[in-house]
């Protein structure tokens, strides 16, 4: 019998976003007999409305996904999906105040990926920290499942709740490595120089400023840096200050694929500086292509790399670092960090361990 299953939870499909919507699209891709799958879009993020795509249905909401409406619009997909789905994936904690209402009348299974620890990021206030708070506490609680994509994460729950969390990390296999094009080389003329390459949301979670800082005082290599800067005040305040500089280029969001991996396969180094949530996309995408990596020190980072990547705290740390590391040695980190994605970052092995959990249902 084929299992109904809804996700809900991501701005939609096709992806143009954020991790969760790789995650999405990636998990859509293979036709599978046992699962007839409904992704839950955000109706303000798509001009066109596909009724279908890949191996799965959209339907529509008539909100933004994320921000202020993101409580109301995973809530709205709850609901909608309790009139049909056997089984909710729901990617995110937002929603998941709801659940203990939901549970006391439905029997519907219930599978929450909880992201990274989304309450601790300082870009929220302190009525917002404690809601997601609250909503995490509820959907660890309330679920039948719950997976944490990193083990530090997984032990989180565990000694928070007393609950074990399923560890399912993401893909970075949709990334290849190609060259640069004439094309891109005459937009972005820059390329033809050595550069660090970084691709993020511009939050202070991911170390921004301190990067920034660092490379006002390297002159060996350039920094490209792509990110949302025009969406917030702290993204303004930092282009403002650092934008100038002759070696700092700050790009907006590229949304071709083709380009984007032109230009961050072929960097010299690749900078990582999340400081929150679990196993970051970005990251295993990089190991992915198998690039030199240079983390920020923190535990969540040091088990995606298994602690083979060079980590920085300080921008003098970073400094030193890019300073004194040889190529040789920048070399052999990218093949440590291609080596550790293809044994644990692929998309058919990410896909196999939803659809078993999927089949516990």
């Amino acid at each position: 019998m084929t299992k109904k299953v809804a996700i809900i939870g991501t701005v939609g499909l096709p992806a143009n976003y954020g991790g969760f919507e790789t995650l999405v699209e990636n998990l859509t891709k293979k036709p599978h007999q046992d699962f007839d799958i409904t992704v839950y879009c955000s109706a303000k993020s798509y001009s066109n409305k596909l009724k279908t795509y890949n191996n799965c249905r959209l339907h529509y909401i008539n909100l933004n996904p994320n921000g202020m409406q993101s409580m109301l619009y995973d809530i709205r997909a709850i609901f909608h999906a309790l009139k049909y789905a056997d089984l909710l994936l729901i990617l995110g904690v937002s929603g998941c105040i709801i659940l203990p209402l939901i549970k006391l009348f439905h029997n519907k299974k219930i599978i929450v990926n909880i992201d990274g620890l989304e309450w601790k990021r300082k870009k929220w206030n302190v009525f917002a920290k404690w809601f997601l708070k609250l909503s995490e506490r509820f959907a660890v609680k309330t679920a039948d499942s719950i997976i944490g994509d990193n083990i530090v994460i997984q032990d989180y729950v565990w000694q928070t709740y007393g609950k074990k969390a399923h560890l399912i990390a993401y893909g970075g296999d949709h990334c290849s490595t190609k060259p640069l094009s004439h094309i891109t080389l005459n937009k972005y003329p820059f390329l033809n120089a050595n550069y660090a390459f970084k691709v993020c949301r511009i939050e202070p979670e991911n170390n921004i400023e301190m990067i920034l800082e660092a490379f006002t005082q390297i002159d060996k290599i350039h920094l490209v840096l792509i990110g949302n800067w025009s969406n917030s005040d702290f993204g303004n305040k930092m282009r403002s200050r650092y934008g100038s500089f002759e070696n700092i280029y700050l790009l907006d969001p590229i949304y071709d694929n083709n380009i984007l991996d032109q230009i961050r396969s072929n960097c010299k180094i690749y900078i990582h500086g999340h400081s929150a949530g679990g196993t970051n996309p970005s990251l295993v995408e990089a190991m992915s292509l198998g690039l030199p990596l240079l983390c920020y020190d923190i535990n969540y980072n040091v088990e995606t790399t298994k602690g083979t990547a060079l980590y920085f705290k300080s921008p003098d740390d970073l400094i030193n670092l890019i300073k004194s590391t040889g190529q040789e040695e920048l070399k052999q980190i990218g093949v440590k960090m291609k080596d550790i994605a293809q044994k644990s970052y692929t998309w058919s092995i990410i896909s196999k361990q939803y659809e078993e959990l999927f089949q516990k249902y």
